[in-house]
């Protein structure tokens, strides 16, 4: 496989997160009103779907060390589109929450170990710039994926969301099988043991860099996951712009894929640690403004302020994402597939109870929003500063 087909697989095998997470948030306030859940209730759409996400990528990250990539990912897909049928099947909103939960879990597969796959034939920077540029294309799922779900609202009800996850999964799985080798050379097979995997807790735990760089990124993705909680309230309802909310939805997560293309470009020459280091002292100052401002007009701002300020928070979040996950992963090439299991289960699992708990906070403002995405991106810059200390730039 050619690189530049690598890179098209990659993104797509990762967007299976992305895109059950963004074109159902169309479809969340027909969901709660069929199913019987309330405006906040149904935010735990969005949370169940992280919590299986969280519960199960330390298992698929042994298992991918032991058996390969690819048998694994596989099955990551097919657990992903039964819990797509529960889904489809749901009679009660806790129904749905099962679905969207088995549906997390089966999707942990391809998000993690495309990870493992990635650190498999690159490392450091050149990691670094192959997941930037990953992400440059990964981000076209969240422009597109909101306007994908209304478009499919237009000629059907909600369950065709489910049914166009389940042939994005087919799809993927089809491709991977028929052109992609395996990654994961014979030789470097490790055995599946509990010992193991309590090994690589105990060596993520021990090795201050990535320990560090993990909690960065959970901090970061918790102020984004709130966002995705909160943002069809926001856009759809707080500032009443109905069937406009792909294309505000499309206009932020945009600012997120020209970020990651131009940290790409960037990355090699400065260096993953200064980036992150802007972005965040970037964002902590921004988004301080932001909240400041939205506290003067009781937390309503207008629109056009709420864009001004947001989309360049956007943008240093782009620049994050990638390197921080890079950066966690540095020191663990001997145990990617563990490591990136274990990275993945700790981070989304504190990103899932954290981000839940920020959109849960929603008020009917921007407020709980704006001091979010200051307050985490700031704890993210002093758990960095604490990994980087006694490294050379």
């Amino acid at each position: 496989m050619r690189h530049a087909e690598f890179i098209a697989l990659m993104a797509l095998t990762m967007s299976t997160v992305a895109m059950s997470t963004d074109a159902v948030l169309p479809a969340l306030s027909l969901i709660g009103e069929e199913l019987g859940a309330d405006e906040n209730q149904r935010q735990l759409v969005i949370g169940a779907l992280f919590l299986g996400l969280a519960s199960s990528q330390v298992f698929f990250g042994p298992v991918s060390d032991r058996l390969g990539r690819k048998p694994v990912i596989l099955f990551g897909f097919v657990v992903f589109g039964l819990g797509c049928l529960i889904s489809i099947n749901a009679a009660s909103f806790e129904a749905m929450l099962v679905g969207r939960f088995v549906q997390g879990f089966g999707a942990a597969g391809p998000r993690v170990i495309s990870v493992a796959i990635i650190r498999d034939r690159f490392e450091g920077r050149e990691m670094a710039k192959t997941l930037s540029t990953i992400m440059t294309l990964f981000i076209l799922v969240p422009v597109f994926a909101p306007a994908i779900g209304q478009g499919i609202l237009v000629f059907t009800d909600w369950h065709g969301i489910f049914w166009l996850f389940i042939a994005m999964a087919v799809g993927t799985s089809v491709w991977m099988t028929t052109r992609m080798t395996e990654t994961l050379r014979p030789e470097n097979r490790r055995p599946l043991t509990i010992g193991r995997v309590g090994g690589a807790f105990r060596e993520i735990f021990s090795n201050r860099v990535t320990m560090g760089y993990l909690l960065a990124m959970s901090c970061v993705f918790s102020a984004f996951v709130g966002y995705l909680s909160t943002a069809q309230q926001v856009f759809q309802e707080l500032y009443g712009l109905g069937e406009l909310f792909p294309l505000a939805f499309a206009c932020m997560a945009g600012t997120l894929g020209v970020a990651a293309f131009i940290n790409s470009r960037l990355v090699v020459r400065l260096g993953m640690r200064v980036l992150i280091r802007r972005a965040l002292i970037s964002t902590v100052v921004l988004a301080g403004a932001f909240s400041a401002v939205s506290f003067a007009f009781d937390g309503v701002p207008p629109l056009w302020l709420f864009f001004a300020f947001m989309m360049p928070v956007f943008f240093c979040h782009g620049t994050v994402f990638g390197n921080v996950n890079a950066m966690a992963m540095q020191p663990m090439g001997h145990i990617a597939g563990s490591a990136a299991a274990v990275i993945g289960a700790i981070s989304t699992t504190l990103s899932a109870l954290t981000g839940s708990m920020i959109g849960q906070a929603f008020n009917g403002t921007v407020l709980p929003l704006a001091l979010s995405f200051t307050v985490m991106p700031l704890l993210a810059l002093i758990f960095s500063t604490w990994a980087n200390r006694g490294l050379s730039e």
